[in-house]
């Protein structure tokens, strides 16, 4: 007999005694049972990050080892309540198309069962309906009642719960044809550029500063601990530890010859360019938010003052709020002291570990071009983010906005921004999420898109990040809007944090094809603020 044909024969042996086997599992009181083929792996039921404008019975997505794995409830699919997940509870992960996690009380067992044991389930009265069952399993057990176990069909239930996926699928594969690329953010990071000023502003010591847009690479939190360096001037504060580099940090309050405080949760490291190509970290009270400044109301330092080699740090001073609100743009390539910055890093570091992180900066630099910059924020306890240029400013939330008749539910109303008609829509109506009560750390993010200017309130805004896109990978596609709003989700921190990426262009074009906004509804906007 050919070698081969044995092979085959083998082959074929194993494929028929796997789909004899089946994993058991019970929800709800019932015992089901799923073939083993496509069943992956089972696993205690992970943390999620809830996925807006996806069905109800989408959990969340999680992160399964540098994969994005969405998790869906199969007690919300049948119907039945909801219970908190205990020591039993598992995830079944199972390949239909794309890994799916499907949540269940308890796995039972994995038993081999023959094709004529499985009988027709038309007549079963059980908590699921009998549509989405292949078939019955009547097991013979002591005292001579059968166990029923119910044989899922989770192609149909994921076809019936995510309905339209194969259609949205087509029609995104035959576009991405058609453009010759995939999607990707930085086509349209560079909308909402113009001749205006764009500035990250924060506080120090009460007064507000900003800097340049541009020459911000990242916003992140005060570490709790710095590394302070010997022989170094006091306002270089030390090291931290950002992505596997090492970041010298400059603490504003020292420079500008003010008071120290402890580092809160307040504290923010602004990370901006140095002229070298380096970065370094200006530690800050708070970072305020997102401006955009017209030129016109930005002056250059005064003369006597520019005189003073203590203000060389300073470009400008934009006139805000009819000039009752200063800040002062900082010059980062001015600032006094960064020739001190390369002699820190030298002192705690071999030579093997200079040339390691010489490595390291080279090969960042290679990639620097597919990093997203994002600015980051939170509804809930999710996170999102959304391409830093397509954000024009970030504004506090007013006490008062002008209510506009006949508009949908999450149209907030219009505010006067700098005398122009802003539409403010509530980002969490929005998704679908429940409508949160008004604090102060609420914010207003402006996009410009496609011409049209608008406000969303956010529960917060995080932080401004560069991704690499090593890190970005495609979201999964659950519902229709979702699949166009949402592209990709982002993993950071080891893949254990997930940031879903929102395309501005999808969110207004998603708002204009329900009918809800366009000429009609700014032009109430504009006639409620006018009244």
């Amino acid at each position: 007999m050919n070698p081969s044909d044995d092979l085959v024969t083998d082959q074929v042996t194993a494929q028929t005694a796997q789909e004899k086997q089946f994993v058991t599992f019970s929800v709800a009181g019932e015992m089901f049972a799923v073939q083993m083929a496509p069943v992956q792996e089972i696993i205690r039921v992970p943390n999620v990050a809830r996925l807006p404008l996806a069905p109800p019975s989408l959990d969340g997505l999680a992160n399964l080892r540098g994969r994005v794995l969405p998790i869906v409830n199969l007690r919300s699919i049948f119907g039945v309540s909801q219970r908190d997940h205990d020591d039993a509870t598992r995830a079944v992960v199972i390949n239909l198309g794309q890994p799916l996690g499907f949540v269940v009380d308890r796995v039972a067992s994995v038993i081999s069962v023959e094709p004529a044991e499985i009988e027709p389930a038309q007549h079963i009265q059980s908590v699921v309906r009998s549509d989405y069952l292949i078939g019955v399993i009547k097991r013979p057990r002591s005292g001579g009642k059968d166990q029923l176990l119910l044989v899922l069909d989770f192609d149909r239930v994921v076809r019936e719960q995510f309905a339209g996926l194969t259609h949205m699928a087509a029609v995104r594969g035959n576009s991405r044809i058609s453009s010759g690329s995939s999607p990707d953010m930085r086509t349209f990071e560079e909308i909402g550029a113009s001749d205006d000023l764009r500035l990250v502003s924060f506080t120090v010591a009460g007064q507000e500063y900003a800097i340049d847009i541009a020459d911000v690479r990242e916003i992140v939190q005060c570490p709790a601990e710095i590394s302070e360096l010997p022989n170094t001037p006091l306002h270089v504060l030390g090291l931290m530890s950002l992505r596997q580099r090492l970041l010298p940090l400059v603490g504003l309050r020292h420079l500008f010859g003010l008071a120290d405080v402890d580092h809160d949760e307040q504290h923010r490291v602004v990370v901006v360019s140095l002229p070298d190509g380096g970065q370094m970290g200006l530690v800050t009270d708070t970072v305020k938010e997102v401006l955009t400044v017209p030129r016109g109301q930005a002056d250059e330092m005064p003369p006597l003052l520019a005189r003073d080699p203590s203000m060389q740090e300073f470009s400008a001073i934009c006139r805000l709020e009819g000039g009752q609100r200063l800040v002062s743009v900082i010059a980062t390539h001015h600032l006094p002291g960064l020739s001190h910055l390369a002699e820190p890093m030298g002192l705690v570091q071999t030579p093997i570990q200079q040339l390691q992180e010489e490595h390291t900066m080279r090969s960042q630099d290679i990639g620097n071009d597919d990093d997203t910059q994002v600015v980051i924020f939170r509804l809930g306890t999710e996170e999102y983010g959304v391409p830093i240029m397509s954000v024009q400013e970030i504004v506090r939330v007013p006490e008062v906005m002008a209510r506009v008749p006949r508009t949908p539910p999450y149209a907030e109303g219009v505010i006067n921004l700098r005398g122009t008609v802003l539409p403010v829509i509530d980002q969490r109506t929005r998704l679908g999420l429940p409508k949160g009560e008004r604090n102060d750390r609420q914010r207003i993010m402006v996009y410009t898109v496609g011409g049209v200017r608008t406000g969303f309130i956010v529960d917060s805004v995080a932080e401004v990040l560069r991704i690499p896109k090593s890190s970005i990978e495609k979201a999964p596609e659950l519902s229709n809007e979702q699949s166009q709003l949402i592209t990709r989700v982002a993993k950071l921190e080891g893949d254990k944090r997930l940031v879903m990426l929102i395309d501005p262009n999808q969110l207004m074009a998603s708002i204009s094809s329900h009918g809800d906004h366009g000429p009609d509804m700014h032009s109430r906007f504009q006639m409620a603020l006018a009244a």
